[in-house]
């Protein structure tokens, strides 16, 4: 009965750590193969198999030696782009490949309001493509954005928002500017906080 519910892991693992052979263990939970059994305390079939699940997570525990996929993630690709703001003033940062504008925006402080936190429901994250050939870079706006696009303060030929632009290699060096002002429905002078 208690082997049937030790699992064939569980069976490699008792073996290993009675020492490369299977002894057997009475309903008791004695060794009889030893000799001192006149010392040994009875081991109910739970705590046997409790102490085989333990060891067999432990033996298994995949625990990296060193930090190198963490490095791998930090070291992601990073592209250069530069955000002009409504002074224009120019902001340098560097953006990992993946990350839309607007997070790259919120990360670094520049001031990108993004209302609805990159869900294409407003256009408060409209930024305008300074050069045209950044701009075919970039996919195709879909007709979800072009909808928000109509109602963006200042829309331009090369307007995007800036939750839909990811960055990617082709796009090292972009530049973004940032319009004056913007149309947030919500409430007037309202700044949302990023999360």
């Amino acid at each position: 009965m208690f082997a049937s519910k030790v699992s064939r892991i569980g069976v490699l693992r008792l073996k290993q750590l009675s020492g490369g052979k299977l002894t057997s263990i009475t309903r008791a939970g004695y060794n009889t193969s030893s000799c001192y059994n006149q010392y040994l305390q009875p081991l109910s079939e739970t705590k046997l198999l409790r102490g085989v699940i333990f060891h067999k997570h432990h033996l298994f525990s995949t625990v990296s030696a060193s930090n190198s996929s963490n490095e791998r993630i930090e070291q992601k690709e990073k592209i250069s782009v530069t955000f002009v703001d409504k002074d224009g003033d120019e902001i340098h940062i560097k953006v990992p490949t993946g990350m839309s504008m607007l997070e790259a925006a919120h990360e670094n402080d520049i001031d990108l309001e993004g209302a609805c936190e990159g869900s294409l429901a407003c256009s408060t994250c409209h930024v305008i493509v300074m050069d045209m050939d950044y701009y075919n870079k970039l996919e195709d706006p879909t007709d979800e954005e072009n909808d928000m696009l109509d109602l963006a303060f200042g829309l331009t030929e090369s307007s995007r928002l800036g939750c839909q632009v990811i960055a990617k290699p082709e796009l090292d060096g972009i530049r973004l500017a940032i319009p004056a002002a913007t149309r947030n429905f919500a409430v007037d002078g309202y700044v949302p906080k990023p999360h």
